[in-house]
């Protein structure tokens, strides 16, 4: 399955890490605000790739592009807090979500690569780090 890291300034990480008990709920607030910025790029570019480009007509369902989602903030063994970009599996005809997605994204011999993950992550990394910080600067106004 196709992954994207987006790191958290130091800076951020300091303040983040003075605030105390709050510290997991307001971990939790900023994550979610950069995950939708990147989950909403990362739709808008399956869309645009999903049945363009065939050879032959599209026998898209619709199922992968439904599949998309964020998944829960987690901790993981280091104590780094972290939310995934990725698809819910399994497929209503048995296969993977996941496999379908890194088809589209890396191609096979007989398909043709469509990126659409590595573009959106590109893309939005200033918009993912600049929405965590006003959703950081939010909850701190608010404590």
């Amino acid at each position: 399955m196709a992954k994207a890291d987006v790191k958290m300034p130091d800076e951020f990480l300091a303040k983040l890490s003075r605030l105390g008990s709050q510290t997991d709920t307001i971990a939790k607030k900023v994550l979610q605000a950069g995950g939708e910025v990147a989950l909403d790029k990362v739709r808008s570019n399956l869309s645009a790739v999903v049945g363009v480009g065939n050879k032959s007509e599209s026998r898209s369902t619709g199922e992968l592009e439904r599949s998309l989602g964020l998944s829960p903030v987690m901790v993981d063994k280091n104590g780094n807090h972290d939310i995934k970009i990725g698809f819910s599996e399994p497929r209503t005809d048995g296969s993977s979500n996941a496999k379908i997605a890194n088809i589209l994204e890396y191609g096979t011999s007989t398909q043709q690569a469509k990126p659409f993950l590595k573009p959106a992550k590109s893309a939005v990394k200033k918009q993912c780090v600049d929405a965590m910080k006003s959703a950081f600067e939010k909850e701190v106004e608010g404590l």
